[in-house]
């Protein structure tokens, strides 16, 4: 249910310098979302009245991405003052002038932040009847982060940056993580009086706190237990930490809800995948992008599947998949290549050394060893033998291959598109298909066999495979 006394308002402006990128940092990727994508995905958790961005550094490309999302959210642009202070001014002027309710302030770069965290903020802070609530953490280095400076009750009396702290504030190991909820009358109030009398020359939100606390208002904290669930990103070694971290989650939740994992540390997950009861993943798995893998399939090991559907009881091992459909009971590698548009059906089978691209292959058919079939259709209970190539492309256009059901394809086949080979037809070994091959024909390049004798005595005198010969020979006329 929607509470219409709540407002988001996700910080986004800020550069990014230390990413060293030409992306902006709350645009890259993590566990197949951007950090904004995680953001915006526990801000809407919340069902807020209102979600408000506010952007800046590169602002088209953010703003793409967050209407995309959340379409629902309303974007402002940061001006030229510089700091999260007057970001959130922004915000709450984009606020309706008769919203009396609290606000929780986000930043786009703390992708770990779950919505039972904020909601058990937003809970305190509203129990308490304060005028703001802090999200805290205790760390054991707090190198970059503003210190909590509480008073002798051990209220919160300030917040103070690390640019601005001195030796013994420094040694505080709590610290803010940036997260708030506020009652919208006296932030809007406070927020007036901010200054950028700073080492940075900002107008820091955090500044409100102690204006707050001069007016005798209620100002509390929340500690959260688990550091690591507040912690920014702000480089490429900070973003493969947050990684780690988000997969270790991921994990831990399909392992609880009945996924067996056999080596965590091996197997990736993102966040958008959906796994079903019973399913086992094996050393190396990486399951990417919105990846489904249904009841009791089997997946790995040394296997990556991006935005594949793999049906229950299927088996998918040491193969590299994207947007392909295994059907239930299949069975996929090792070392298979399945591209764009691939459809295997039940108990179908692509093997060792075979690459497939838009091609559906029918219940119960199998194309088992080194083969490609691209633009092709297989009819059921078809097997296509070792060795077999679609020729689909005359290098101007790509024509497509029809086999029908309960086809036989020889060894060593070249079938040379557009052609349809009929059900129950069956291929020699070596035969290139340029015609079509009725249902229950057999087709065959008939091509005598020639063996010139003595060819090598005459060609290659003087080397092994001459003296082999001679002495065969030699061996034959004496038996």
């Amino acid at each position: 249910m929607t509470d219409l006394n709540l407002a988001v308002i996700v910080l986004a402006a800020g550069q990014g310098t230390r990413m060293k990128s030409a992306r902006p940092k709350v645009l890259h990727s993590l566990a197949g979302r951007s950090l904004i994508a995680h953001v915006l995905a526990t801000a809407g958790e919340l069902e807020p009245g209102h979600l408000i961005a506010i952007v800046r550094h590169e602002r088209d490309a953010v703003v793409a991405s967050i209407s995309d999302l959340m379409p629902g959210a309303v974007i402002v642009d940061q001006d030229d003052v510089p700091g999260t202070g007057r970001a959130v001014e922004l915000g709450i002027a984009a606020l309706p002038d008769d919203f009396e309710g609290d606000v929780v302030v986000v930043s786009g770069d703390v992708p770990l932040l779950d919505a039972a965290t904020l909601r058990s903020l937003i809970d305190a802070h509203r129990g308490a009847a304060a005028a703001a609530t802090l999200l805290s953490a205790i760390l054991d280095d707090a190198r970059g982060y503003g210190r909590i400076v509480r008073g002798s009750a051990g209220d919160v009396d300030r917040i103070v940056e690390q640019a601005d702290a001195t030796a013994d504030e420094l040694d505080i190991t709590e610290i803010n993580s940036g997260t708030y909820v506020f009652r919208v009358a006296p932030l809007r109030e406070q927020l007036a009086l901010v200054g950028a009398k700073n080492a940075q020359g900002e107008k820091y939100l955090t500044d409100v706190v102690g204006l707050l606390r001069a007016t005798g208002a209620v100002v509390s904290a929340l500690s959260v237990t688990d550091g690591w669930r507040v912690a920014g990103v702000n480089d490429r070694v900070q973003l493969a930490e947050a990684s780690r971290r988000m997969n270790e989650v991921i994990v831990r939740r399909w392992q609880l809800a009945g996924v067996t994992v056999d080596d965590p540390a091996t197997t990736w997950i993102d966040a958008d995948v959906t796994l079903g009861e019973d399913v086992q993943l094996l050393p190396g798995t990486q399951l990417k992008g919105a990846t489904l893998v249904q009841t009791g399939a089997t997946i790995g090991p040394d296997t990556t599947l991006v935005d594949c559907e793999v049906g229950a009881g299927a088996i998918v091992k040491r193969t590299d998949a994207t947007l392909a459909v295994i059907g239930e009971n299949a069975s996929v590698g090792p070392f298979a290549y399945l591209r764009p548009g691939t459809y295997l059906g039940a108990d179908g089978k692509i093997g060792t050394f075979v690459e497939t691209k838009n091609s559906r292959i029918g219940n119960g058919s199998k194309v088992p060893h080194l083969s490609y079939i691209g633009d092709t259709t297989v009819g059921e209970n078809s097997n296509i033998g070792a060795g077999t190539i679609t020729a689909n492309y005359d290098g101007v256009t790509k024509s497509e291959t029809v086999v029908g059901s309960h086809v036989r394809s020889g060894s060593h086949n070249v079938f040379v598109a557009p052609v349809t080979i009929g059900d129950g037809a069956y291929t020699g070994a070596g035969t290139v298909v340029r015609k079509d091959v009725p249902p229950g024909a057999l087709a065959v390049n008939v091509a005598p066999q020639r063996n010139l004798e003595g060819w090598v005595e005459e060609n290659r005198s003087g080397t092994d495979a001459a003296a082999a010969a001679a002495t065969s020979a030699a061996a034959s006329d004496t038996a």
